[in-house]
């Protein structure tokens, strides 16, 4: 469902190009939760931001539900939703009102635009703020509005760039609740946090990337049996001093 071959993105700096990804390869099965963790300056953005076209690689290819980022970039975007913890909504629009205006967009008529602003609503718990701007919710509360527009189109495959960062317990609960239920209702999910009790609780496969590359790739099961530690922080940690041994920054080239 989710296939990234050898993709290399570069970006120019003083003298030469830097690579942020350098060689990724992997693939995300339907209805499988993947998440792709690393530091900081990992290139898990950049990944992300390639696979939902975004922007393009400098070389290789990706595909969503059998389309080519870079050269079917309109069926990519009708199969895909982008989730991130800072995308902006229309402020001065209700809840209710921008998930109409984005059914509508979507190429639905008003009354089916209607109805399924209003499931959206209900099932994301929206009632209490629907009819209130957007500009005076809560960062919890825009959140919940930005996984309605997301899924608006029913897109089968999710992609999700750290979408409980600064979520207050409640409203994190809420997000980690949707990601479960869209994985168990076969959506194909991938996933990028910081917070690795979450990856630990939802991803069915979890991929490490360090200095643009992926150094380990598996289920916990197989990770643990690896590194001989059972929790992914020290997982984590472990593959990540293993990764700054084996792998040097890709720095300037010509």
């Amino acid at each position: 469902m989710v296939v990234a071959d050898n993709l290399v993105k570069s970006f120019p700096v003083a003298g030469g190009q830097k690579r942020a990804v350098d060689g990724l390869s992997f693939r995300v099965a339907r209805g499988e939760i993947f998440g792709l963790l690393g530091p900081n300056g990992a290139g898990k953005t950049t990944t992300l931001r390639m696979l939902s076209g975004m922007i393009l690689p400098t070389s290789g290819s990706a595909r969503l539900a059998g389309y080519d980022v870079a050269t079917q970039p309109f069926e990519v975007k009708r199969v895909l939703g982008f989730l991130t913890a800072n995308t902006g909504l229309y402020l001065r629009l209700t809840p209710r009102e921008l998930l109409q205006y984005f059914a509508e967009l979507h190429g639905m008529d008003r009354p089916a635009a209607r109805r399924r602003a209003e499931h959206l609503v209900n099932w994301l718990d929206m009632r209490e703020f629907a009819d209130l701007r957007c500009g005076s919710l809560s960062t919890g509360q825009r959140q919940r509005v930005n996984i309605g527009r997301v899924l608006v189109a029913d897109p089968p495959v999710l992609v999700m760039d750290e979408p409980t960062l600064g979520l207050d317990v409640i409203s994190n609960r809420l997000i980690l609740d949707f990601i479960r239920r869209a994985g168990d209702e076969g959506k194909t999910i991938l996933l990028s946090t910081h917070y690795l009790d979450e990856a630990e609780l939802l991803c069915d496969r979890i991929g490490f990337l360090h200095h643009g590359r992926l150094i380990a790739e598996g289920t916990l099961e197989e990770l643990q049996r690896r590194t001989g530690l059972s929790r992914l922080s020290a997982i984590f940690l472990k593959l990540a001093a293993e990764g700054a041994e084996a792998t040097a920054p890709a720095g300037a080239v010509s």
